[in-house]
């Protein structure tokens, strides 16, 4: 599992995204301005993802299930994937809990701030 850094190509916000070891996004972020505070975000990620607490299970309009991992704060600092079943919502979380806190982080900015 990594946090990969990413700039969006139709602005010049920064992002983290978490991928599971079959490559699939399982964390996202939102938009920082700077990639120092979306570095910070994935500080975030890995200081409270150990925690169940720490999670907030949604249900959207349409039935789909997914997950927001929340800050001491209680601001959402990553938010999941749709899923179709509670079973693999918690299977979703219990990965990020389980591999978010010692998941290496690739910058894919090619070095810009």
């Amino acid at each position: 599992m990594k946090f990969e850094i990413f700039q969006s190509e139709t602005s010049d916000k920064f992002y983290f995204r978490l991928k599971a070891g079959n490559g699939q996004i399982i964390l996202s972020s939102q938009a920082y301005a700077s990639k120092a505070s979306c570095k910070n975000g994935v500080e975030s990620v890995k200081a409270n993802a150990g925690s169940d607490a720490n999670f907030e299970r949604k249900e959207a309009a349409n039935g789909k299930l997914h997950f927001n991992l929340l800050a001491a704060n209680k601001q959402v600092i990553g938010s999941s994937q749709m899923y179709a079943s509670k079973a693999t919502m918690e299977n979703g979380i219990q990965s990020v809990m389980t591999t978010a806190p010692q998941a290496s982080v690739e910058d894919l900015t090619g070095g810009k701030e």
